[in-house]
């Protein structure tokens, strides 16, 4: 007994422990504590010991709404447990729930084709180095990634049998996915109505469109509470957070993001040109030639450029002219601001090396001035796509919930068209399934286990 025991579990063990070394590696080696990851340790601070959802201004701390309250809920848990501000502490948590969501993964692959995908999903996800990631970042990205594979596993096995447990889990993976980040909601919107549509046939509509209402309803639960405080404290009505993380108030500098709308395709620009806007300068070195369409206008945006320099102000004059420029630029070439432009940003999010959180050159593709880097980069670029290219192959078979995945994933392309910035981890969150169907890809069909 015991070796049959013994037999069965030690191939788990062995990859749970290797996707554990892995995410512990990068713990070790890229560790990231700046920036965002600061912002939600100062609103979970804040509210855990002065009971103000706020930002610190200073000697006294403003309420804010920039940020919805799920990972600082975390935060906080995990603060109370392991220390104030102990963020290596959350980085070891993260790595028990990103396993966690690698063991889901299997599973859901396993319910899609056969104990054999199921192995494949495990091995893909354990080793999978853009998830692994960021398990050494606190964000949210390993919660959502986690939120995800639950909502579609306690799908599958919800449509199996319709049951309270698996409706409620659902219910609150979308919700906490939501309550992570707004584009969460988008997991609401696939698969709130796939429980009509795939549980229709089996179990009758009537009855499906009554459990779709009554998650889609006990979702929402979580967000009044939070739309009642920002009436009282902002007297605005937000029952998420605002698209550009400004407050009341506040100016999110429409001209300037509109004008970055008509230049920006790729992360290099994100970083040297959106992020520095209202807090440092521009180069006008970092702009791509497809800022401009003439000589002209590349005097008018140099003038610009220089006039925001002296302040690395976005006063509400410069962010009219921006917004002048690229109503210009729009008119001039409506098709590559519409369309062109739109794709190019999502192929960068889909194919970019995705080294974003790791310490490599951000121009990784200028061989000469850093070859190894840009060799590395070169192989994690192989390596994202033969991720996405087996997902593909896997979608072709046609397994159970491709439909809803196919679904989830064009959503997210559609709302990830519509931003100016382009940044390769709002991609990330479509992984848990596609690795599930890029388990598929490697397997022969065989009987679906029940």
């Amino acid at each position: 007994m015991p070796s049959a025991a013994l037999k069965k579990w030690w191939p788990l063990a062995l990859a749970l422990a290797a996707g554990a070394a892995l995410r512990l590696w990068f713990i070790h080696a890229y560790p990231e504590v700046e920036g965002d990851p600061l912002i939600y340790g100062d609103i979970a601070k804040n509210w855990m010991l002065h009971g103000i959802y706020g930002l610190t201004s200073g000697s006294h701390i403003d309420p804010t709404l920039i940020r919805l309250p799920g990972y600082p809920l975390f935060l906080i848990l995990c603060f109370r447990l392991f220390g104030m501000e102990h963020y290596h502490a959350v980085m070891f948590v993260q790595v028990a729930i990103d396993l966690a969501t690698c063991l889901l993964i299997a599973a859901l692959a396993r319910r899609m084709m056969s104990v054999r995908a199921g192995w494949w999903a495990l091995w893909l996800a354990v080793l999978c180095p853009f998830t692994a990631n960021f398990a050494a970042v606190p964000l949210t990205e390993t919660l959502e990634l986690f939120s995800t594979a639950l909502a579609f596993y306690a799908l599958d096995r919800f449509l199996s049998s319709p049951r309270w447990g698996w409706g409620l889990a659902m219910a609150a993976a979308w919700s906490y996915a939501t309550l992570l980040r707004p584009d969460g909601a988008l997991l609401a919107v696939a698969l709130c109505p796939a429980i009509v549509f795939f549980g229709r046939r089996r179990w009758g509509a009537a009855p499906m469109i009554r459990w779709a209402l009554v998650c889609g309803a006990i979702s929402i639960l979580p967000f009044i509470p939070w739309a009642i405080r920002n009436e009282r404290t902002f007297h605005v009505f937000q029952p998420l957070a605002p698209r550009y993380a400004v407050d009341p108030g506040e100016s999110a500098n429409p001209g300037f993001n509109r004008w970055t709308k008509t230049v920006c395709v790729d992360y290099a620009c994100t970083w040297d040109i959106y992020w520095n806007a209202d807090s440092d300068v521009i180069d006008m070195a970092d702009l791509p030639s497809r800022a401009f369409d003439s000589r002209q206008q590349y005097l008018e945006t140099r003038a610009l450029i220089d006039s925001y320099n002296r302040t690395t102000t976005l006063t509400p004059q410069i962010d009219a002219a921006f917004g002048a420029l690229a109503a210009e630029r729009i008119r001039a070439h409506p098709f590559r601001y519409h369309v062109e432009l739109p794709l190019a940003r999502l192929a960068d999010m889909w194919l970019r090396p995705r080294t974003e959180t790791l310490w490599i050159e951000l121009r990784w593709w200028q061989y000469s001035r850093h070859p190894a880097e840009t060799e590395f980069a070169a192989g994690y670029a192989a390596l994202n796509l033969a991720y996405l290219v087996a997902a593909l192959i896997g979608l072709g078979k046609r397994p159970r919930l491709s439909g809803v995945i196919l679904a989830f994933v064009l959503l997210r392309c559609a709302l990830l068209a519509t931003l100016e910035a382009p940044e390769p981890r709002y991609t990330l969150e479509c992984f848990p399934p596609l690795i599930a169907l890029a388990a598929v890809a490697l397997t022969r069909k065989a009987a679906v286990p029940s």
